[in-house]
């Protein structure tokens, strides 16, 4: 029995390794097309410096990752490949630990950080019409950041202001029970840079 399964498994592990590659050459790919990366000689050697200290760290690629997305405000696809070269793990472990826990970004985030909240009592009172007009006047989508780097766009669950419901936040500024209309107003008050418009 054991000659039978033996040969499956290193197919199986072989599958995987390939398909590991593959998605790697995709990941690189599909990100290479969606931001252009503007990274400086001083960031990279921070960068350096903190993968220095931690590359024999057991665990080290989390707060390698922290710092990073420290430095350079996200974790873009050319930073992430200097962590996994430095490291000396693959790009899809990497990729992998970014994309799951929810305090990494793959995109930069703007000078002004929207947060639309999308949690049961602000959807049911119209947060996604909240949504929908700020992406609308923005001209981008949640989850991208405008060309000039000035808003970006993030939905949540909860802000835990309920009773205000629908809510958005800018910054840490909160407005609450919105109507679609007031959104024009409000991103205007950012972008003549006063803020906190009512």
């Amino acid at each position: 029995m054991s000659c039978f399964v033996v040969p499956h498994f290193m197919r199986l592990l072989f599958l995987l390794s390939a398909m590991a590659k593959f998605i790697e050459e995709v990941i690189i790919m599909s990100e290479k097309t969606l931001n252009e990366f503007k990274g400086t000689a001083e960031q990279e050697a921070a960068l350096k410096d903190v993968i220095a200290k931690h590359h024999d760290q057991p665990g080290g690629l989390m707060p390698v990752l922290q710092e990073a997305q420290g430095i350079y405000g996200y974790l873009p696809l050319e930073v992430q490949q200097m962590v996994a070269d430095g490291l000396g793990v693959s790009l899809s472990e990497v990729y992998g630990v970014a994309t799951f826990y929810s305090q990494f970004s793959l995109t930069p985030k703007g000078k002004h950080q929207i947060s639309v909240c999308l949690g049961t009592a602000c959807y049911v009172k119209g947060s996604d019409k909240i949504l929908e007009a700020v992406e609308n006047q923005l001209g981008i989508k949640s989850g991208e950041c405008t060309p000039d780097g000035l808003f970006s766009i993030d939905s949540c669950r909860c802000v835990g202001a309920c009773g205000l419901a629908p809510v958005m936040t800018i910054g840490e500024e909160v407005y609450g029970k919105l109507v679609p209309d007031q959104v024009k107003k409000i991103l205007d008050s950012y972008r003549n840079e006063g803020g906190a418009a009512e």
